[in-house]
């Protein structure tokens, strides 16, 4: 794109003109921005990226906040002293890191960055384009790494004989590296999916999708098996181990019982069917929440694609629902640590035990002026 002639391209005027770009920039692509349309400076439409919203609700977006709460689960899990075997320990801290990447590249590094430092390194052509593929990998891993710990639960509640030999730490930790490691490459090509916006002293700011990623027919197969890959297999898989799960448990409590006599009235407990309800809950929680949240997200896809309506024609209401589907999609990596306080007892415990930490040598040094 070729800069106004009138334009004074001295060092002392470079600033401001950057600043009056990314100005102008924000209100023309306002609402395109807030149905995920255009990234930064962007302008080809119908990107279905995961981008930013409008100021306003990069304010008041979910994810900023609870960043020190993935940050507490990463250390407090790291401890390993909240009941957990060490797999199932792995697959959590692991989940906890690449929600907490998201919400680093996603939310601290482009949506508040661009909003409020809107003329920065940040949005240099290379740069925005290396956080672009950051920020997918990281959400890639997000989800992945779901679905891996909800794979590994149903083998160890369903499939006893391959319990041992897969839901082992060193197992996981070979699943998971692998995972973000093809997560990573296969983003990797959308580096050279942008182009430079504006071309300034010789520098290149802003991101811009190339035409050729909506018209070349190998741009276009890429772009498919990205949307197949992250959300559409992981939210199937999901359902589906969740599903075959459920039915295994309700099948094996049913001849327990039998077997334990607890179908003719008796009432003992069952230290077996106790331990697994409880990892049953921490699974169900984890995996009921990536599928809630994304919900919004996949239906507005889908209605996107089958009805084949345009985007950027939407009515109000579709464009509200639309919002709220990126919103809750950003929200669903900072739900699992409250999940963690909400069903296991010993993590609560550990993060009371880590505030009064801090506050134990206060409170002995008051007691001994006191005394």
């Amino acid at each position: 794109m070729e800069l106004p002639r009138d334009w004074d391209l001295s060092k002392d005027s470079t600033t401001a003109q950057l600043h009056t770009l990314a100005g102008s920039e924000r209100s023309r692509d306002w609402s395109l921005y807030g149905i995920g349309l255009l990234s930064p400076g962007s302008d080809t439409p119908r990107t279905r990226t995961i981008t930013r919203f409008g100021p306003h609700q990069a304010r008041a977006l979910p994810g900023f906040r609870p960043s020190p709460a993935n940050l507490l689960a990463i250390l407090i899990l790291s401890r390993r002293k909240c009941g957990l075997s060490n797999c199932t320990t792995r697959y959590l801290v692991a989940m906890a890191t690449a929600d907490l990447l998201v919400i680093i590249t996603e939310v601290v590094l482009r949506q508040l960055s661009y909003y409020y430092f809107p003329v920065s390194l940040l949005e240099i052509t290379p740069v925005c384009s290396v956080l672009i593929v950051l920020n997918r990998a990281a959400t890639d891993c997000s989800v992945w790494f779901t679905v891996t710990f909800s794979f590994d639960r149903f083998l160890a509640i369903c499939c006893q004989k391959l319990k041992r030999k897969y839901c082992t730490e060193k197992t996981a930790a070979v699943v998971l590296a692998t995972t973000g490691v093809l997560l990573c490459l296969k983003n990797t090509p959308r580096y050279f999916t942008q182009e430079p916006r504006e071309i300034i002293d010789n520098v290149p700011w802003f991101c811009s999708t190339k035409p050729s990623y909506f018209t070349d027919t190998r741009w276009v197969g890429f772009d498919s098996f990205d949307t197949v890959i992250t959300p559409l297999l992981p939210f199937a898989l999901i359902l589906s181990l969740n599903a075959l799960t459920v039915r295994h448990i309700l099948v094996a409590s049913r001849v327990r019982k039998g077997l334990r006599g607890q179908s003719q009235g008796e009432n003992r407990s069952d230290p077996e069917m106790e331990s697994r309800r409880k990892s049953v809950i921490l699974l169900f929680t984890i995996s009921g929440s990536f599928i809630l949240l994304w919900s919004v997200y996949v239906i507005e896809f889908l209605y996107y694609t089958i009805a084949g309506t345009d985007p950027s024609d939407y009515t109000h209401s579709e464009y509200i629902f639309a919002q709220v589907g990126w919103m809750l999609v950003n929200l669903s990596c900072c739900t699992n640590t409250f999940i963690y306080g909400m069903t296991q007892s010993k993590f609560r415990e550990q993060v009371k035990n880590l505030v009064k930490y801090p506050l134990t040598p206060i409170v002995q040094l008051m007691k001994k002026q006191n005394n």
